[in-house]
Parts: structure tokens; sequence; C-alpha cells
């Protein structure tokens, strides 16, 4: 069994705008970092919960997600250990940059819409649970026999999907939002994900 502590990225001028950013690479604003400095003060609580024991911190590639473990590794002394592109957000094709507004004129609701050139949400949770699978087995195999919990940075609409898995869709109904540096903490046994809990105001 393995805890993992999923991690939404900090704000970003885009999130902070409400354009859809998808697989484009904006850059954490000085809110995004100081939403990292807050989620490490959280973290801390919770591995000391877990016993104190030493994390793996992972992230996506794209920038915002790589500075926001960055940063949380460092206010935890340990290292950034591990970069996967396949965490990266889902792309949403000629979406991307437009304001939210624009988006529900264009294509509607955003569990119903169908934007051309968009990753299948089908797709992005097949995408997301491969990835914590190759994630998890990593950490094992550089950390057995100690159970290590990681860190695991990613984006909101990846983070959607592994958490619609994990309670059987009941958690996240539609307009709900996860908000910029909150975590989940999830369980993960033999490809069997469930949730354990989240952060005060991870939900908006």
């Amino acid at each position: 069994m393995t805890t993992l502590l999923l991690v939404r990225h900090g704000e970003t001028d885009w999130n902070a705008a409400r354009r859809i950013q998808g697989s484009t690479d904006i850059p954490l604003n000085d809110t995004g970092r100081q939403q990292a400095r807050d989620a490490a003060t959280a973290l801390r609580g919770v591995l000391n919960e877990l016993g104190g024991v030493v994390p793996a911190v992972v992230s996506s590639d794209l920038s915002r997600a790589c500075e926001t473990a960055q940063i949380i590794a460092d206010e935890l002394g340990v290292p950034h250990s591990g970069i996967y592109p396949a965490l990266r957000e889902r792309a949403y094709g000629q979406a991307e940059g437009l304001e939210v507004e624009e988006f529900f004129a264009r294509w509607g609701p955003w569990h119903t819409a169908e934007v051309p050139g968009a990753e299948i949400r089908a797709d992005l949770r097949d995408r997301a649970l491969r990835a914590l699978r190759n994630v998890t087995r990593d950490v094992r195999r550089r950390t057995a026999p100690v159970s290590t919990p990681i860190i695991v940075v990613s984006h909101g609409a990846l983070i959607r999907e592994v958490l619609g898995r994990a309670t059987a869709e009941e958690l996240l109904t539609p307009g709900v939002r996860i908000a910029n540096g909150a975590h989940f903490v999830l369980r993960w046994e033999r490809d069997h994900v469930t949730l354990r809990g989240h952060a005060p105001g991870a939900l908006v």
C-alpha cells in the first residue's frame, strides 16, 4: 500500500484570468508560489500523521507543476526526484487560451463539451492511472522496503479524473472546482485507489 498526496499546482496568471491552460506551459505567479509554500506546510502535517516518513516528490513536466513541486520539496528538505510528462494537464485543443465564458458560449458545460482537438476524458483517466502506477512502481523500487509516501504535483483535470475513480464519481459534481495548491490523500494498492481525505477548502 502506498499513500499518494496528490497536489494541484499553484496559481498562474491564466488561472487568475480564468483562461484555459491545458498543455500550454504557463508559469506560476507570486500567488501560486505562496500557495505552494502553504501546501508544503499542510503536507508536513499530513506526513507527521503518517509517522514522519520522508516523502518522494514528483510532478508533471509543465513548469507550473515543476515549480510547485520544487518549492514543496525545498520547504520539506527533500529532493524533487521525478518528472513525468504523463502527469501533465489535459490537452484542450482549440479551447486553450480562451476565457471560460467564451468556452461555455462555444461548447457548453465542461462535462458535456466536445472541443475539437481536446483529449478525450476517458483517455485522460487512463493516462492518469497509468502515470500513478508508474510513479508508485518507480518509488517503490528506489525506497523498498520502506513504504514511502509520494507527493504528486499535477493539474486540475487530471486530478479530477483520479478522484472520480477513487470515489465512484461521488465527490466532484459539475461546477465544483479543485483549488490551486489543494491536496488530496489517496491510498494506492494493487491499482485500486481510494480517497482518505483532503485539505480544507480543496473544493470551490
